[in-house]
């Protein structure tokens, strides 16, 4: 079983590295496709492979789907730059080198390093991702934010934990609520989609409810309580602009990748 490790870029060079690390004993080769990054993270990725693609960005999917069609084997492992492999899971996928498994693809529990500790519970934990699969049995979907990934066939679970380095501080944190809420509003927008006031008083309530009791972030201290709370103000920030665009009647066209 041969892998290839796709990852897409923009402004990584921070974290690319360690998460190139991460994967050099697993992979057969390195796929990484960049936006067209103004650091130096084409310099790092070229370190670990020749195998260096710039795209202009277009949206997640898109840019996914371009990266895994320059992959050469027929299992991808599909990672973020902000992404690490545990020594857990680099382990299990070592194991499954050793055979062609028969499932089409493999899940693995995500989990967040967030204001200094281990985020255990909240909605963010265990957050399940599909990023280990057959290149022909699997697809990226998804115009605007929060891309899926689409699988043919079965998929198992892995045990072992792909580590998330994704916010290095709150502020950090609510700069991604800002930008991804813009695209979750023109997703809601582009199906025709309403805001009225429950979107705007009670989802988001009911959003911090199920995080900090519900799934027991409370557990997890103030990083619990906080990862809580932003969990229910992006749900407010993306209904407030979503009946913004409404008001606005702004037009969006949504084209097929």
């Amino acid at each position: 079983m041969d892998i290839s490790v796709v990852i897409i870029t923009y402004n990584e060079q921070d974290r690319l590295e360690p998460t190139l690390k991460s994967v050099v004993d697993i992979a057969s080769e390195i796929i990484v496709v960049d936006s067209y990054s103004t650091d130096d993270t084409i310099k790092i990725a070229k370190k670990y492979t020749k195998n260096v693609f710039q795209r202009k960005w277009t949206n997640y999917s898109d840019q996914k789907n371009f990266a895994n069609s320059k992959a050469s084997f027929s299992w991808i492992l599909s990672l973020d730059a902000d992404e690490r492999l545990s020594p857990e899971l680099l382990e299990e996928i070592l194991q499954l080198k050793d055979r062609e498994p028969e499932s089409n693809g493999f899940s693995m529990p995500r989990q967040v390093f967030y204001l200094g500790r281990w985020i255990k519970h909240t909605v963010w934990y265990p957050d399940r991702k599909l990023r280990l699969f057959r290149k022909d049995k699997a697809y990226w979907e998804g115009e605007f934010v929060h891309e899926r990934l689409v699988i043919e066939g079965e998929a198992k679970k892995l045990k072992g934990a792909l580590l998330h380095y994704t916010y290095s501080s709150i502020h950090d944190h609510l700069d991604q609520i800002n930008a991804f809420s813009d695209l979750a509003a023109q997703k809601l927008y582009a199906k025709q989609k309403k805001c009225g006031w429950a979107n705007l008083v009670l989802n988001p309530f009911f959003g911090f409810i199920k995080s900090y009791y519900f799934k027991a972030g409370i557990l997890d201290g103030f990083a619990g309580f906080v990862v809580s709370v932003l969990h229910g103000y992006s749900i407010f920030l993306r209904y407030a602009k979503l009946r913004e665009i409404w008001k606005k009647g702004e037009r969006i066209e949504v084209f097929p990748s």
